[in-house]
């Protein structure tokens, strides 16, 4: 059975160099363009040449994400850098886009594809749907369970990817437009701003407050370490770390935990958890922990509505404080260059420990019961809390075992010297082998060469990152070779496994083509309704209706997140891709987040018949992405605009309805906006303050056939 893969994140070289000596089997980084974490550093091209260089010799793979969604007039430059990793041998790239994945896939067909959680799978047919059409592995949501994952892992031969560890979003990745709508942010573009984490007051349909604490929507950070024998078991290819934005460190630190975690399962059947490393991965960095929704539950211990940042760690008491000086009893070790956060009734007070004393002596550490005196910026109040929320000591000793290069590649060598021949010498990683030649060998006139003499010279490989396991040395007998050529015959063996490892993937580009129907011009209004009652009056207005009832005479709309599909024969509205596997006459609503021209012609020669149109296109891209369209295709799209409603910017399973027991619910922002807060289908939905209204005829004459109302 192939050995489950951890896969850690890396925001720069140093994360990437750390996460490697950790003991991860893959990482996955971001360029410049087209990642979903646009306030990383992230990579520069050169940057990734070296990245993925320094990990194939490692034998760790190297994925780059190119996860958002891409406008018309993005594409050459978007393809130029696909072209660009591809030639530098990426073992695979990340996507979201529908229409870059099956540009991408068609122009160059040997590199590899992942589907990005932010491409929404959460079910089989939905894998099913991406294994058909030639994806390699599948980055399920976050939201999928445990037993799910086991029937889609028993009933696909795709690779499937899980997060294990990490910030996790209150929304189906892919599926929440708040921070776009509301801020201008996109995060299907990368740049979110993190609506999420900001205060809310959770107030029922007569204003009152329901929430005690601030960040009714901030979750805490998910730790699957307790399930990794079960995704192993349930025959996972892939562990996913997230944390692209986290510290070196933090990457270091959490990337060994899990490789303890997967090597004691292997080992002896029982994943092993030292709880001293989860501590000091606290200290690095924690919003609480959850298990997220693996255990198949609508977990309500997923929230940690009290801070959306790092939580800290408590090490100690305030017992004194006199004109700014603290006094600290310490329940945990204290050292020059921690940080503290003192955590009051009104306000937390941040501390650099830049020096402290114990009874009036200045020292550099502290432990467990000493009483510390420290200065402090800003009033505090005895009796308060102490968080550490950066630990000097804890930093320090990861970064000596990173920079300690400790991880090596264990290599068998077997040297061969015989009078009157070259030398060889034979070395193999288990998987590649080479054999180097070098000087003839002597015959000895005064002192032959010592076997150990050989095997130290032959074994002084430390400042590489490989070790011998075993060196097998054979010597004629009175032969002799110099200490010089033994130098130069290591040195031409370990550049010669070195070029063997940066292996080389086959580039090859092709000519992208597909084959689209022809639709004809129209000028259609169309609605969604949430009752029958509003169907004999909408039905004297409007062609098309759509409706979430299954009412006779509308079509059907499905949800969004879809776990069980219903025995329909008619034409349906589907809000996510698996609904592909499943119907045959499909229209493609707007969470689809469709963008480009490439998209509208992708959902087209699956079977779509209308394609609606993102919420996040502005006026100028909608006229420029038909007119892609009709220039490249030669054929007109049928297009759908939603003009008018009140748009959903977030679909959770975790609810806020269930939670505090009400149907009608209502977020308020600093601002005083309102946001709609319903649940049905098992799914939170939640609503922007203001309606949509940009119903304008001049869509129709840009080429877009119906124009939705959504009266719901």
């Amino acid at each position: 059975m192939k050995k489950i893969e951890l896969l850690a994140p890396a925001g720069n070289m140093d994360s990437l160099r750390a996460a490697i000596q950790a003991g991860c089997d893959a990482v996955y980084i971001g360029g410049k363009s087209f990642g979903a974490r646009a306030f990383s550093r992230n990579f520069s091209n050169d940057e990734i040449v070296e990245a993925i260089n320094y990990a194939h010799l490692y034998g760790v793979r190297v994925y780059v994400t190119v996860n958002t969604l891409v406008y018309d007039d993005e594409v050459d430059d978007f393809l130029k850098f696909i072209e660009f990793i591809h030639r530098n041998n990426v073992d695979a790239v990340l996507i979201q886009d529908l229409g870059m994945f099956d540009l991408v896939r068609k122009t160059f067909p040997n590199l590899e594809l992942h589907a990005s959680t932010q491409m929404h799978i959460h079910n089989l047919d939905g894998v099913k749907v991406m294994e058909k059409l030639g994806i390699k592995r599948v980055v399920l949501a976050r939201e999928t369970s445990i037993d799910d994952i086991k029937k889609i892992v028993t009933n696909t031969e795709a690779e499937i990817e899980v997060f294990v560890h990490g910030a996790l979003c209150i929304s189906y990745s892919g599926q929440c437009l708040m921070s776009s709508l509301i801020g201008g942010r996109s995060g299907n573009r990368g740049s979110c701003v993190g609506s999420c984490r900001l205060k809310y007051d959770v107030i029922d349909e007569h204003g009152k407050r329901l929430n005690k604490f601030d960040y009714p929507l901030s979750m805490k950070d998910l730790n699957s370490l307790e399930y990794v024998g079960d995704l192993i078991d349930a025959g996972v290819s892939s562990l996913k770390i997230e944390g692209r934005m986290k510290s070196t460190q933090y990457v270091y630190k959490v990337v060994s935990i899990y490789r303890m975690a997967i090597d004691s399962y292997y080992n002896t059947g029982k994943v092993v958890i030292n709880e001293n490393d989860i501590l000091e991965l606290s200290k690095i960095f924690n919003r609480g922990y959850t298990k997220g929704f693996l255990n198949n539950a609508n977990n309500d211990d997923v929230i940690n509505g009290y801070r959306p940042n790092h939580m800290g760690v408590k090490v100690g008491t305030v017992v004194d404080y006199h004109k700014r000086i603290a006094k600290i009893k310490l329940t945990d070790n204290l050292f020059i260059g921690c940080g503290l956060r003192v955590v009051g009734k009104s306000k937390d007070v941040g501390i650099s420990v830049n020096e402290f004393y114990i009874n009036n002596k200045l020292v550099k550490k502290a432990t467990r019961g000493d009483i510390v005196s420290i200065h402090v910026n800003d009033d505090i109040e005895v009796g308060s809390n102490v968080l550490m929320t950066l630990d000097s000591n804890i930093n320090e000793k990861i970064n000596n075992l990173i920079t300690g290069n400790l991880r090596k590649v264990t290599i068998n060598g077997s040297f061969v010297g015989k009078i009157g021949c070259e030398c060889e010498l034979t070395i193999s990683d288990g998987i590649n082998k080479i054999c180097a030649y070098g000087s003839v060998i002597d015959k000895s006139i005064n002192r032959p060469v010592d076997r150990e003499v050989i095997f130290k010279k032959l074994n002084k490989i430390g400042d590489t990152i490989y070790k011998f396991d075993n060196l097998n040395i054979e010597i004629d007998d009175n032969a002799f070779i110099s200490l010089s050529d033994l130098n130069e015959l290591r040195r031409k063996a370990i550049n010669m496994l070195n070029e063997v490892r940066l292996y080389k993937i086959d580039f090859k580009k092709d000519v992208y083509d597909i084959e689209v129907p022809s639709f004809n011009r129209e000028t259609l209004l169309t609605c969604l309704i949430s009752n029958k009652d509003d169907y004999k009056e909408c039905a004297k207005k409007y062609d098309i209706i759509y409706s979430d009832d299954y009412l006779k005479g509308t079509i059907p709309r499905l949800s969004r997140v879809s776990h069980e599909y219903k025995e329909i024969n008619t034409e349906v509205l589907i809000g996510e891709i698996g609904g592909f596997n499943k119907y045959s006459v499909v229209d493609t609503d707007v969470s689809f987040n469709v963008v480009n021209s490439y998209t509208v012609a992708f959902l087209h020669s699956l079977g779509a018949n209308r394609v609606t149109l993102s919420y996040e296109l502005n006026d100028k891209q909608i006229k420029y992405l038909i007119e892609c369209y009709y220039k490249r295709y030669k054929k007109y799209p049928n297009l759908e605009l939603i003009v008018s409603g009140y748009e959903e910017v977030m679909i959770s399973k975790f609810s806020l309805n269930k939670y505090y027991n009400t149907d009608k619910l209502f977020l308020r922002d600093m601002f005083g906006n309102k946001f709609k807060v319903i649940t049905y289908n098992d799914g939170m939905h939640i609503y922007n303050y203001k309606k949509r209204d940009c119903y304008n005829k001049k869509y129709y004459e840009w080429g877009v056939n119906a124009l939705r109302f959504n009266l719901k």
